[in-house]
């Protein structure tokens, strides 16, 4: 699409913020009024706007899509949403583990055993761990605990959650990630601490390691769509 705006701006109104493209307020991919909680997102997303040439790239619109994903889908079915991220815990990957015997535990141990601590010091939960690929059900006192917690969150940070969950396949990793002073890089390293281990026993696959990349960055982006939603 040749791009038909000279001007993005961010203009704040009584219900929140949003974009104006020459003076008009867009709308979601889905036809919806695209209201934004804070001035930095509203501003981020014009800003991406205003860096599309003469045509537009739609794969620009990282924080945008975002943003529209909230408004269209989350929003209008939240239970929906939480059941999804309730889901990934059944399967996390932080909670299973290789057998005690086997090399790739010890480390397994090392890095996710904090990451696990300190997330159920703060959800006030007890994960269970499984050693092996037997599947073993979380308890259902854990469950409603952290649905009760996701009810909490807005649609925009509920957005931000469910995509990072899915990119670390962790609600762990997930939920870690949200808090304010969280080593956003620490927590993408131990979502891939069995990839990485691969990579040194049998080396690495230059196709894997751009797909990793493009991962690492659309989890990164999460994050930042996150902070700029909370900013304020």
């Amino acid at each position: 699409m040749k791009r038909f705006y000279k001007q993005a701006a961010a203009t704040e109104t009584d219900k929140g913020w949003r974009v104006e493209l020459d003076g008009r307020p867009i709308k979601t991919a889905l036809g919806n009024a695209q209201i934004l909680p804070t001035a930095g997102l509203a501003e981020t997303l014009a800003c991406e706007w205003d860096q599309q040439g003469e045509k537009i790239d739609p794969s620009l619109f990282h924080k945008r899509d975002l943003a529209d994903f909230a408004i269209d889908l989350v929003a209008p079915d939240r239970d929906g949403t939480n059941a999804k991220l309730l889901a990934f815990l059944e399967t996390d990957t932080l909670c299973y583990r290789g057998d005690p015997d086997e090399p790739i535990y010890r480390r397994q141990q090392e890095v996710w055993e904090p990451i696990i601590c300190g997330f159920e010091q703060r959800e006030e939960v007890a994960l269970e761990r499984i050693s092996g690929i037997m599947h073993r059900p979380q308890a259902g006192a854990t469950l409603a605990v952290l649905d009760d917690r996701l009810v909490e969150l807005d649609p925009f940070a509920l957005t931000a959650l469910l995509t990072m969950t899915s990119l670390a396949a962790s609600l762990v990793i997930g939920m870690s990630a949200l808090e304010s002073d969280a080593d956003v890089e620490a927590l993408w390293d131990a979502a891939n601490l069995e990839e990485d281990w691969q990579i040194e026993q049998w080396g690495e696959d230059a196709e894997a390691v751009a797909v990793r990349a493009k991962r690492k960055t659309d989890f990164l982006n999460a994050r930042e769509f996150l902070q700029l939603s909370r900013q304020g």
